[in-house]
């Protein structure tokens, strides 16, 4: 037996072909079989002319339903000079323009011994065999080349010896060449994998590559209807789809389906989309109660979450005397709270603002009503009353909170403390006095005590201070403040 090898002849003309390889007829031109070449084995000797009548004789045409393979004639020769058919002969590969094929060698190698294998080629209809390799080889592999699209044939293979040509193998089914078929199919990018979220007024652009041959038909699907091509525009090329909006608005959330067909073939790759802006305001507020230093409130959710979940609340507090806002509560989830630590004969207004993805709501809901902290009521002093003394050393009522700030835009650390008498209030930054410096501004009113940072870069981030003393002694909180981002241009 013989090791396989892979082998591609090559050219010959129906001269060469019909001098050379007298035992397979070339009535077919030679452009229409394909050129082939060696694969690295040495060709056998060609073999010694025989008598016309050893050549297998082509099979006469039939018309039967299906299409059938020319049949073959046994070689004059004695069965034992000639080799037997080749053994496992089987289509390897088709493309577009190739086929492939290979078989074993036989049982027999006949007693003169094996010169090679010749294969032949039958045209659908037609009733010659066409010598594709015009001397045998010594392989068992060979690959056609430069066949049209809608050729149809069958193929033989033959084992040759000096005594003449052996019976050959034939493949049962003809070979059909056309073009392949690539099934389509769609790679969408990781992060479109999510939901993809913009805000109202941002451009949306999905650019979603796809894979197929001959090229696709690709589609695309709002919510399962058509798009709208005033708003929405489609590019598709060779090799994938853009779909672009140029200003999106919050009709243009849903499921957009993008489907790719290929001769009946088609894949299909969803992209879920959320257009979001800024929520509205609380619907209501109202004060529920005032007792001591404490207010109680109560409102009602936003009728518009802009499109998405709420991530809380932010609760602000204001005294009219000074009418400066402070925020007591962030990202705050409940409906009501209670507001405490107030201080006594003071007003307070109260708002509310709706925060979500975006940010805060542009405006906030806003309390009617004042909050009244009631002095104690006078009495008069019974004779013999020793006046209490109200001295007492610095605590904070209200600490500081860590804060996260934005390169460029000044920003506000808040606290509370009480104390008396009144205490000296001190700031620092990483224990540091920042006392006289001008990129801060610290101001303390009415038990308030606040440290203005201003256009902070970077390098403010820290840790901040504030101490208060007195001659009853002192109490100090700390804050850690981060300025994180680049700085506006704008500023």
């Amino acid at each position: 037996m013989t090791e396989k090898a892979t082998s591609e002849a090559s050219d010959c003309g129906p001269e060469e072909s019909a001098s050379e390889s007298a035992q397979a007829p070339t009535t077919e031109p030679a452009g229409e079989v394909a050129a082939l070449e060696s694969a690295g084995e040495e060709r056998a000797p060609t073999p010694p002319p025989e008598p016309a009548s050893q050549a297998p004789a082509p099979a006469a045409p039939t018309a039967p339903t299906a299409p059938t393979a020319p049949q073959a004639t046994k070689p004059t020769p004695p069965s034992e000079d000639v080799p037997s058919a080749p053994l496992l002969f089987a289509l390897e590969d088709v493309s577009d323009s190739s086929v492939t094929v290979s078989w074993e060698p036989p049982e027999s190698l006949g007693r003169l011994g094996l010169q090679g294998y010749v294969l032949e080629l039958c045209r659908e209809g037609a009733s010659e065999w066409v010598p594709v390799n015009a001397r045998p080889l010594m392989v068992t592999q060979l690959t056609v080349r430069n066949l049209a699209l809608g050729d149809k044939f069958f193929l033989r293979v033959a084992a040759v010896s000096s005594a003449g040509t052996g019976l050959p193998a034939v493949l049962e089914q003809p070979v059909h060449i056309q073009k392949l078929i690539e099934a389509p199919k769609i790679r969408v990018p990781r992060h479109l994998r999510q939901t993809y979220i913009r805000q109202v007024g941002e451009p949306v652009n999905l650019q979603i590559p796809f894979q197929g041959s001959p090229k696709p038909q690709a589609s695309w699907t709002h919510n399962g209807h058509a798009l709208d091509s005033q708003r929405v525009n489609v590019r598709t090329g060779d090799q994938d789809s853009i779909l672009f909006i140029r200003s999106a608005q919050r009709s243009d959330s849903g499921c957009y389906e993008l489907t790719v067909h290929l001769e009946g073939l088609e894949a299909k790759a969803t992209i879920d989309i959320l257009v979001i802006e800024k929520p509205g305001p609380p619907s209501s507020i109202r004060l529920l109660d005032v007792w001591g230093c404490n207010a109680a409130l109560e409102w009602t959710p936003p009728q518009d979450t802009g499109n998405t979940e709420l991530l809380g609340y932010t609760v602000q507090k204001a005294d009219k005397k000074t009418g400066q806002w402070f925020t007591v509560l962030e990202r705050y989830h409940p409906t009501t709270c209670t507001i405490s630590d107030l201080i006594v004969g003071n007003a307070y207004s109260f708002r509310v603002f709706s925060e979500n993805q975006c940010g805060l709501s542009t405006s906030a809901a806003t309390t009617k009503e004042l909050a009244r902290i009631q002095k104690a009521d006078i009495v008069a002093k019974p004779k013999g009353f020793v006046e209490r003394d109200f001295s007492e050393a610095p605590s904070f009522t209200q600490p500081l909170a860590d804060h996260t700030s934005t390169p460029g835009y000044s920003t506000q650390l808040f606290c509370s403390v009480r104390a008396s008498p009144k205490p000296k209030i001190i700031w620092m930054k990483n224990k540091m006095n920042i006392q006289g410096d001008p990129k801060y501004r610290a101001l303390s009113e009415q038990g308030v005590c606040t440290l203005e940072i201003r256009k902070p870069s970077p390098f403010d981030s820290g840790v901040y201070t504030c101490k208060a003393v007195n001659v009853l002694g002192e109490a100090s909180v700390d804050c850690r403040l981060e300025v994180k981002g680049k700085a506006s241009a704008t500023h």
